[in-house]
């Protein structure tokens, strides 16, 4: 049973059938002659990611044992109402109405795995390579970082890529995220800008590298399941932050403890977690989930469903305009006057407009809309409305960016579900 054709399966149902088979492919567990099993060390990091601490006996688990706390699908320790999409790797989302803070507590904030989480993630020991084409290579520790750079606090946007894919038809293959796959946590750091002009940056850099801690699926430690990179003018940007708080704490273990980069209005794959090494390259970075499809759409408009050569796939850069109603929650039983509020966010622009509809789209009126609290962070914004009788109404929310670029009523379909920036509608029913 080969794991790429199994990791949409939960944990529990790639056990049932053969446990001892799965338990050696999903955590390399060896066993020995009284049926207990050695765990690697990679299969140990993953087991004690998705219980949420370290497993003192481990040792002494029989072969095909799946924690109580897994089976419970406990692998969300520190969320909070949070929408497990796959535990292998774990990827969970929130429901909109759960993201209705200015600010996304840590508690909230969703996940997005690609491999298996390191085991080891001591900040005092951690150490950041900064190498490649560098006029002077660097190895920071987080001490490092916070006695040599400006430390800054920023709240910044995170969406992934796939925000959306879920209503795409036909189905594109991946994770069915549906709208909660983003958020803006106040993020703290040094800024990556700084660090990669201390190392000296050579005129023939084009793109940077990132690599992480985190293991390959496989179990493989020659193998690395992502490592991203953007254009050295992206890098050396303001906002984008080598980050080791999030909300003022440490980061959550999921969110990449303890240290990150955050690259805000672009796929949130490109801030890699579990940093340890940041390469600048003088090519366009070449490593996994970087060439083929993976974050990458077709460079024209295509049909549903319709083949596309892989030569003819862009690399995905700035996200899309985009808005979330966050209250009321769809489904909700509204009084005659309700005041609805949300998210606007549009990639390294800013959002000039958020407009809302009750009478599906047949006029609109424009919300209160905030500023950004600082460049890369979501705006706020707000409305009062009032339905003219009792009925099912649906509230529609579209945003216009500084660019005029509008947020359409549904987008063209793309092979791998990717940048689906569709109006946000919720249904209310008012009495």
């Amino acid at each position: 049973m080969a794991l790429d054709e199994d990791k949409k399966r939960s944990v529990q149902e790639f056990f049932a059938d053969d446990p001892e088979k799965a338990d050696k492919e999903f955590f390399g567990r060896v066993a020995n002659p009284d049926r207990r099993g050695f765990l690697k060390r990679t299969g140990l990091a993953t087991m004690a990611a998705m219980v949420g601490t370290s497993i003192p006996f481990h040792r002494n688990m029989p072969i095909g044992f799946v924690p109580a706390a897994m089976a419970q699908e406990n692998v969300l320790f520190g969320k909070d109402g949070l929408t497990l999409l796959n535990d292998r790797p774990v990827n969970a989302e929130t429901p909109p109405e759960l993201l209705d803070d200015a600010i996304t507590p840590t508690s909230r904030h969703f996940i997005r795995n690609n491999g298996i989480p390191p085991e080891d993630v001591d900040p005092a020991t951690w150490t950041l390579t900064i190498d490649g084409f560098v006029d002077t290579p660097l190895e920071l520790t987080i001490a490092d970082m916070r006695e040599q750079f400006e430390v800054v606090t920023m709240a910044l946007t995170l969406e992934c890529g796939g925000n959306g894919r879920g209503f795409f038809n036909p189905p594109a293959k991946g994770n069915q995220w549906t709208y909660g796959a983003v958020a803006c946590s106040e993020w703290t750091g040094v800024r990556l800008k700084d660090v990669l002009e201390k190392a000296g940056v050579q005129s023939n850099v084009v793109y940077t590298a990132h690599y992480g801690a985190d293991g390959h699926l496989s179990g493989d430690p020659d193998k690395l399941p992502i490592s991203r990179g953007v254009p050295i003018a992206k890098a050396m940007t303001d906002n984008i932050l080598i980050a080791f708080e999030m909300n003022g704490d440490a980061l959550h273990p999921m969110n990449g403890a303890p240290l990150r980069l955050v690259v805000p209005g672009w796929p949130a794959s490109t801030g890699h977690k579990w940093l340890t090494r940041i390469e600048l390259r003088d090519q366009v970075h070449d490593g996994p989930k970087m060439t083929g499809t993976a974050y990458r759409v077709p460079a024209y408009p295509v049909s549903a469903g319709q083949d596309v050569p892989k030569e003819d796939f862009v690399i995905i850069e700035r996200m899309p305009v985009k808005s979330l109603v966050t209250f009321p929650a769809n489904g909700a039983e509204s009084g005659m006057e309700t005041e609805v509020r949300g998210h606007a966010w549009s990639g390294d622009r800013t959002v000039s407009k958020v407009e809302i509809s009750t009478d599906f789209g047949s006029t609109w009126m424009d919300a209160e809309l905030d500023a950004p609290v600082n460049d890369g962070a979501w705006q706020n914004w707000r409305a009062n409305v009032t339905f003219p009788q009792a009925g099912y109404y649906e509230v529609w929310a579209r945003a216009t960016d500084s660019e005029g670029t509008m947020q359409p009523f549904a987008i063209d379909w793309n092979p791998k579900g990717y940048l689906n920036n569709t109006m946000h509608r919720v249904g209310v029913r008012a009495s």
